[in-house]
């Protein structure tokens, strides 16, 4: 629910702190006096479209500040988990708007996008206005409120429908791939088959590259290796050279070994020095001897690399991918050898995929035409109390059959219409059609009772939805105003006394003269305060009579509350 609402810079608001009721929340005034100013500020913290012109007559910048509390399992929550923004339950949104244009929009401390602020704030806050109609009159959106009505079970069956449309899809484009007359399928054909021939035939191996490249250093550098084997080999054997002065040492060694064991070890580590010695020396002389070589050799490794590098410039940058390349090329034109059976097996899975989503659909337009009976029946039944006793409400459901279906679409291939008559004898027709103002708000208020736990908005905000009702109807319209607010806070634009009195907060908006200046002020009415403003919307003057008449219509309401 909305706890808290700052409002600073906004028309004729300089700074306006309401703390709202969880239940009804009830706002009224005279004609022009900033109601709509109020809605407008939490229209603008939702997320509606920025508009400078709504900063206060010369001040640089407006700012809103909403305060929510929610349950932990919210989707509101849910949401922001998305966007890695913590809460536990309070959400906390502000605004800013520049007279330049710029904006600033932050949650809970963390700045969002205006797209990603309405991705949340649209499961916290349901705005309902005079002109709410028009959503209402949309076939779209009268199949999104039957969609509501089923929940989570109508998202599984969507689900299911996407997954299938993307396998059509991807049938569909497979057939893409075989694509063009004859002609060009040969033509394509032809490419492959070289690209399969010129690979193979070029037996490649992973990392042969590179062998052949160290082997062509090897080769370029022949001379210089062999000058250094024979250097090394010089410097271990010739005469006076490592070998005979290791000899010579160990020899020395050995006369004394006998008189400290230190010298006897010694003379066992020039012992292993020597053996290690010959042994280089053996090693080094055979990679001399190895070193042999032929200009044939050095030609057939030019020729190996240029040609791997012709491969690797048309297939892939090493081995491994030309030889990938070379594997699809062979399934695609295994594909294309066979195009006519290939077509003829992703058409097959086409048709049994089309039949599986035919099913769905079936099954889809079942569970709506269900929840569709129930939901008329109820809204019926709430229209009854709100004075059109013969009301008539169906929802309208357009056939199909499996040549006519849409089956390209994951909401299904339902087209509805709201069907609605107010009046005996006068047959169902389009809701566009026969509704009028005032029995567009009672329908309208129907609908959002029968809707109040289906949701899972936390907060309704009805804009004026009570013009052109009066009399018993507006005590109607309290008491559903009343049901709806134990499950979902509600703040209202309301002229109806009855509204009123029903209310559990009332705030009176006005407007007042300080250093020549018309200011919008919020006003929380106590008790004695909210008698008054219901004698005012009477349109009765303040008397004994009518203080008392104001008394009784709170009793009145207040009474019918808890008998409920």
């Amino acid at each position: 629910m909305l706890q808290r609402l700052f409002v600073k810079n906004i028309a004729l608001i300089s700074e306006a702190d309401i703390e709202f009721d969880g239940k009804l929340n009830i706002l009224s005034g005279e004609t022009g006096s900033g109601k709509s100013v109020i809605l407008d500020s939490i229209n603008f913290v939702l997320g509606s479209k920025a508009d400078k012109t709504m900063i206060r007559y010369g001040e640089r910048e407006m700012s809103v500040r909403a305060e929510f509390f929610v349950e932990q399992n919210s989707e509101a929550l849910k949401k922001l988990d998305e966007y890695d923004i913590e809460s536990e339950g309070e959400i906390v949104i502000t605004r800013k708007l520049t007279a330049d244009g710029k904006g600033a929009i932050k949650i809970n401390g963390n700045a969002v996008t205006a797209s990603m602020l309405k991705s949340v704030t649209q499961h916290l806050v349901d705005v309902h206005g005079q002109s709410e109609h028009f959503f209402l009159l949309s076939e779209d959106n009268q199949l999104k409120v039957v969609d509501g009505l089923l929940g989570e079970e109508v998202k599984k069956i969507k689900d299911s429908l996407a997954e299938l449309i993307a396998e059509k899809r991807s049938l569909k484009a497979k057939i893409l791939e075989l694509g063009g007359d004859e002609s060009e399928r040969e033509r394509q054909l032809d490419l492959l088959n070289y690209q399969i021939n010129e690979i193979d035939n070029a037996s490649l191996k992973e990392g042969e590259f590179e062998e052949l490249k160290a082997r062509q250093n090897i080769i370029a550098n022949t001379e210089k290796i062999l000058t250094s084997l024979s250097a090394v080999c010089s410097v271990l054997n010739e005469e006076g050279g490592c070998a005979d002065g290791i000899s010579t040492a160990k020899h020395y060694m050995n006369g004394i070994s006998a008189l400290s064991d230190a010298y006897g070890q010694i003379g066992e580590r020039l012992e292993s020095l020597g053996v290690e010695i010959e042994d280089i020396s053996e090693t080094v002389s055979d990679l001399a001897d190895e070193l042999n070589f032929d200009g044939r050799e050095a030609e057939e490794i030019d020729e190996r690399l240029s040609l791997i590098k012709s491969l690797k410039k048309k297939y892939g940058a090493d081995e491994k991918e030309i030889l990938e390349f070379c594997e699809k090329a062979r399934a695609k034109a295994e594909i294309l050898s066979d195009s006519a059976n290939a077509v003829e097996k992703f058409t097959a899975e086409i048709k049994q995929t089309d039949e599986k989503i035919y099913s769905l659909c079936k099954t889809l337009t079942a569970k709506r035409k269900e929840s569709a009976e129930k939901f008329c029946k109820e809204v019926v039944a709430e229209l009854k109390t709100l004075n059109i006793p013969d009301a008539k409400f169906e929802v309208e459901f357009k056939e199909y059959d499996e040549n006519s279906a849409n089956l390209s679409s994951s909401n299904g291939s339902d087209g509805i219409c709201f069907n609605f008559s107010a009046n005996k004898g006068e047959p169902l027709k389009p809701l566009s059609k026969v509704i009028s103002g005032g029995e567009m708000s009672r329908f309208m208020l129907a609908v959002k009772t029968v809707l109040k736990d289906v949701n899972g908005i936390s907060t309704y905000i009805f804009d004026e939805i009570d013009a052109g009702i009066s009399g018993f109807t507006a005590t109607t319209v309290a008491e559903k105003f009343v049901k709806i607010s134990k499950n979902t806070q509600i703040l209202a634009v309301s002229h109806l006394p009855q509204v009123c009195a029903a209310s559990d907060a009332q705030f009176l908006i006005y407007k007042v003269e300080e250093g020549g200046k018309t200011l919008t002020k919020v006003e929380r009415l106590d008790e004695e305060s909210k008698i008054n403003e219901i004698v005012r919307l009477t349109g009765s003057v303040q008397s004994a009579a009518a203080r008392q008449h104001a008394i009784e219509l709170i009793k009145q309401i207040k009474n019918k509350e808890a008998a409920n």
